[in-house]
Order: C-alpha cells, then sequence, then structure tokens
C-alpha cells in the first residue's frame, strides 16, 4: 500500500475529508519550499502537492502563474524539485508528495529518468496536466510499477469514457477540476460538483479529490461533504503574508501553517543524477509522440491541504 493510499484509508477510518496542499517549488524563494512544507504539514495538509515551475503552466491562473514566473527566475528546475522532496523526507517519513506540472520537462529529461529520480528522491506521486490518459498507458504503467501513483484530472466536461479511462491507468487519488477555468477562478457550484462526483464514483473505486476554485472555508467545508479530499493552492499562495523589508523563513513558514489552518476551519543541494545535472529552465509546451531523454532543459508547477468529513 502507498504513502497516498495509507493516507486515504486514516482519513476513511476517522471519518474526515483531507486536505491536499499546493505549492510551486521555489516560490517565494529557493530556500522557502521545505520550510513551507513542513509549515503545511504542521497547520493540517495531509498530501503536499509540489508545483513543478514553468513557463507555459496552462492550467493556471494568474497566481499560481505568477509564482512560476517568480520560481523561474531563480532556475528552479527539476533537479531542484527532487531535492526538496528529498530534503522535506530527512525529517518526514510520512506525508505523501506529489509533483504536479506540465509534460515538457518529463519529454526534456525522458520519462524513464523522471521516474527514477522522482522515486529516489522520495516522491509518492504525478500530476501531469497535459498527459491525458490515453496518451500515457506506459508511463502510467511504468510509474506503478516503481511504486508510484499515476494521478489524473477529470473535468465537468470529461465524457464517461474518459471516467472509465482514468480507472483504468489512474492510482491514489483522481483529482476532479471542479471550473471549466483556470486555478483559483470562479465559484464553485457546490450542487453541480456533488452530482459529478456522484456520477464518477460509478466507475471510478478511487478517492476523488476536488480543487480548481476552494477560495474560503465555506467552500471548503461544503465541498467536503461529498468529496474525499479538498485540494487548495491558489488561496494559499495570495494568503502568505510576507513583508517585502523581512522575508526570512520563519515568517513564511509561519503564515503558510496560519494560512492552512484557516483554510480548514538554505537550499538543500545533493548530487544530481547525471542526466538532470545540466538540465535548466526552457519554455515550451508539449508535443505529442515527441520524447528527448537526456540533459536540457527542465522546466514545469501544482497544488493542495486538510477539513473534517461529514461532521464539519
Amino acid at each position: 500500500m502507498s504513502r497516498i493510499e495509507q493516507t486515504f484509508a486514516a482519513l476513511r477510518a476517522h471519518n474526515k475529508t483531507g486536505l491536499v496542499t499546493f505549492i510551486t517549488a521555489g516560490d517565494p524563494g529557493p530556500d522557502m519550499t521545505v520550510p513551507l512544507m513542513h509549515a503545511l504539514v504542521a497547520g493540517g495538509a495531509d498530501v503536499l502537492e509540489l508545483g513543478v515551475p514553468f513557463s507555459d503552466p496552462m492550467a493556471e491562473g494568474p497566481v499560481i502563474q505568477r509564482a512560476c514566473e517568480r520560481a523561474l527566475k531563480f532556475g528552479i528546475g527539476l533537479p531542484d524539485v527532487f531535492n526538496y522532496v528529498r530534503e522535506f523526507r530527512q525529517t518526514n517519513a510520512d506525508t505523501p508528495v506529489v509533483l504536479m506540472g506540465y509534460a515538457n520537462p518529463i519529454e526534456r529529461i525522458g520519462p524513464d529518468a523522471f521516474i527514477r529520480c522522482a522515486k529516489e528522491a522520495g516522491a509518492d506521486g504525478a500530476i501531469v496536466v497535459d498527459y491525458p490518459p490515453e496518451e500515457c498507458e506506459a508511463f502510467a504503467d511504468a510509474m506503478r510499477d516503481n511504486g508510484l501513483d499515476m494521478i489524473f484530472l477529470l473535468a465537468p466536461t470529461s465524457t464517461v469514457e474518459r471516467v472509465k479511462q482514468v480507472a483504468r491507468y489512474g492510482s491514489g487519488f483522481s483529482y476532479y477540476v471542479s471550473l471549466k477555468g483556470v486555478t483559483g477562478a470562479g465559484t464553485i457550484d457546490t450542487q453541480d460538483v456533488a452530482q459529478r462526483v456522484a456520477a464518477i464514483r460509478e466507475h471510478v473505486s478511487l478517492p476523488i479529490g476536488v480543487g480548481f476554485g476552494i477560495r474560503d472555508a465555506q467552500t471548503a467545508k461544503a465541498v467536503a461533504s461529498v468529496v474525499d479530499a479538498v485540494v487548495i493552492g491558489s488561496r494559499i499562495i495570495r494568503s502568505w503574508k510576507i513583508r517585502r523589508r523581512s522575508r526570512g523563513r520563519r515568517r513564511c513558514a509561519l503564515s503558510a501553517q496560519a494560512s492552512a489552518r484557516r483554510s480548514t476551519a538554505s537550499r538543500c543541494r545533493h548530487s544530481c543524477p547525471a542526466d538532470l545535472r545540466q538540465g535548466r529552465v526552457g519554455r515550451g509546451r508539449y508535443v505529442p509522440n515527441r520524447v528527448q531523454a537526456g540533459p536540457g532543459p527542465v522546466p514545469g508547477p501544482v497544488f493542495h491541504v486538510h477539513v473534517q468529513r461529514r461532521g464539519l
């Protein structure tokens, strides 16, 4: 049983809805990521989504887009993301970490290298926004063979066939995008979410997390009654109280911890595998069937936090 499966099993046993929190690696600064990860766990997060900074984050709203831009200015790429996870694992062996981002960084280093490095670092799974299940069966199988979960997105426009594909190839949990839009945009219709989640459960036995629109505690509470996890990203990043004159690690970490609680009621340098050592930030979108192995530009982002279940 994977860490993600264990976490959702424990939540189910205690009749609670999970909190999945998202931050972008390297934002607001390279030395802040690991302290923020620990602060979110202390604030109640059950699963951490760590976004891989990317130049063209097509699914993200302005808040996470700007977070990616800030991280990219520091040159943050996949090697750094793996190092953040590795450092986090030195003192936390229990909280699942999901890498969230886009296909281009993975295609640049090669899927096999990505899976190997993610596993060695201590990650638990990945959400790749522009990897639809029908195009990455082999990748999903390789992830599963290495003990990593492949988490797919479902949307209000997803067909029954797409839902069945996610049930066939996905693992860990399924991520339902509650809005027809980007992260942090619009207002959730909780009744519509309840109906669509019920329809998804007819075909998918995995836990279901809902994100893209959890703007406040009231919305989180309403959604928590019908799903297995609430995913929060933009709201956390937006709420960080970082003073320009004092961007200390402790100040930012405490702000993130407080943000996580409200929602529910020096950079580590490790040796990097040879195929990643020269990786740099790059631009570009994913082009299907175009796989490049070996060193090269490495861009990419991701999200989430925790709530009680039917008893909030």
